[in-house]
């Protein structure tokens, strides 16, 4: 019985192996390239698996023949925006959305920016007067650098007053890669609700989402770019390669948009390569350029021998110089403002000296040798001016004007001053020490290196302060 069973059990696991390979013979596909376009009876013949080799020489010629007539992908063209493409993409629930989503985030990128941290412009009122003065229908783009991955909005808001920013209608749209901004319906949900448009890494200029950009060029609006198309890989340090899609944002839109182009650095600090969270306390420096023209460019269009890949070669290149001067420029700015904080930084450790000689350390329980063993510098505070340089070793110097170390007599407390002081804290101390000093009264002769701090101040408490309220 237990083998016939078996038997059994055998035969119906040959028969169902049988039908399996029955139905994958009947449904197999035969894996076809997307990217070429076949005729339907040469896919047909491709699925069964057919193929004679002088059908296989027709197809190859003819598939030879359609694409050498066909234009080159690479060739470029002029390719008008219809108006209808704003209509598809604006629905009147994302206008709500968006009236509410981007002033809201717009002033909170300006309170963070100028709040926690400093920022300085130059040259704001040329955007301002671009953005609030231009002609009627006149549309405006605006490029800079990529150098974190805040810049936008971060930067934006804090080159805008916050009247303006409540404006949401007549604020920028921005473009951002699909593979970082809108990854999931969430981030999607999101970034379009603050005018952010997506664009496909790798489909070139004539995409759809270049073509947004343009349709809200042609309907008077605002769109800011990064021309170079991705963040700054060595932090800021230098400009990348212009992309020709700002060519094209220039040169198809119906008519030429005003270009404003605007460098800034510090934000690698704000927002440095693989930080999750913005970071407070730094300093921003953005330099606003001229506008650029490009009405030369327009009168070679009608010329034969000008392509339209030369024109936005043409465009991209101009565009590029003038990001190149303004990042010299701006990190000239840099450099000078860091220098003047280095001398003001050791001004102010000179004149701390100074003080430091003149308090009686030993009203407070102080022993002023230490302090001249631990500080050398405070015997001669005096520096010539070619000596100023600021450098690593120097910074590590002017710290120790702000560390003091606490002794006493007797080893009953020891402690330290650690961190930074503030030099007008500091002053301010020295000159409690100064007053102590000129108001000790004669009739008490007792060495006060005897007395710890405690003690001091008890005495000059009783001697001064009760004194005065018991007469009273």
């Amino acid at each position: 019985m237990g083998v016939q069973w078996f038997e059994r059990g055998d035969l119906w696991k040959s028969k169902a192996r049988s039908l399996q390979l029955r139905l994958r013979d009947r449904f197999r596909v035969v894996a076809v390239d997307k990217h070429r376009r076949r005729p339907a009876a040469a896919a047909a013949l491709l699925a069964d698996g057919y193929f004679s080799s002088t059908v296989q020489r027709w197809l190859r010629r003819f598939r030879d023949f359609r694409r050498d007539s066909l234009p080159s992908s690479s060739s470029f063209y002029v390719k008008r925006v219809s108006e209808e493409l704003n209509a598809e993409e604006d629905s009147i629930l994302l206008q709500m959305v968006q009236a509410v989503a981007v002033p809201v985030l717009g002033n909170m990128c300006h309170v963070f920016m100028h709040g926690l941290n400093r920022v300085q412009v130059y040259g704001v009122e040329k955007l301002h007067d671009a953005l609030l003065h231009r002609p009627k229908n006149k549309s405006l783009l605006t490029v800079s650098n990529h150098v974190a991955s805040v810049d936008d909005p971060f930067v934006i808001a804090s080159l805008l007053p916050p009247s303006v920013l409540l404006d949401a209608q007549n604020l920028r749209w921005t473009l951002c890669a699909t593979d970082r901004c809108f990854s999931n319906p969430i981030a999607s949900a999101f970034f379009r609700s603050v005018k952010v448009l997506p664009v496909s890494r790798g489909e070139g200029i004539y995409q759809k989402g270049m073509d947004m950009a343009i349709s809200k060029l042609n309907s008077g609006g605002w769109v800011h770019i990064f021309p170079e198309g991705s963040r700054s890989r060595d932090g800021g340090r230098t400009i990348g390669s212009v992309k020709r899609g700002v060519g094209r944002l220039v040169l198809d839109a119906d008519s030429i948009p005003m270009v404003v182009p605007f460098v800034h650095t510090g934000m690698q600090d704000i927002m440095p390569i693989g930080a999750n969270l913005p970071r407070i306390g730094k300093t921003v420096i953005v330099l606003i350029g001229d506008p650029i023209h490009f009405d030369d460019l327009l009168n070679m269009e009608g010329l034969e021998n000008v392509s339209r890949g030369k024109l936005y070669d043409a465009v991209t290149s101009r565009i590029g110089h003038r990001l190149q001067e303004l990042k010299m420029l701006v990190d000239k700015l840099a450099l000078e403002q860091s220098m003047q904080s280095c001398t003001h930084s050791m001004q102010n450790s000179e004149r701390v000296a100074g003080i430091l000689q003149q308090v009686d350390w030993e009203s407070f329980g102080i022993e002023a040798d230490a302090i001249s063993e631990h500080h050398p510098s405070t015997q001669n505070p005096h520096i010539q001016p070619e000596e100023r340089i600021c450098s690593p070793k120097d910074t590590v110097g002017t710290d120790r004007y702000f560390r003091m170390g606490f002794s006493y007599e007797g080893g009953a407390f020891m402690s330290r001053m650690r961190g930074y002081m503030d030099p007008s804290e500091l002053m301010g101390f020295a000159a409690k020490g100064l007053f102590m000093n000129g108001y000790r009264p004669k009739e008490r002769l007792e060495d006060t290196r005897l007395l710890g701090a405690l003690k001091a101040w008890k005495q000059y408490l009783e001697a001064h302060v009760l004194r005065n309220w018991n007469t009273c």
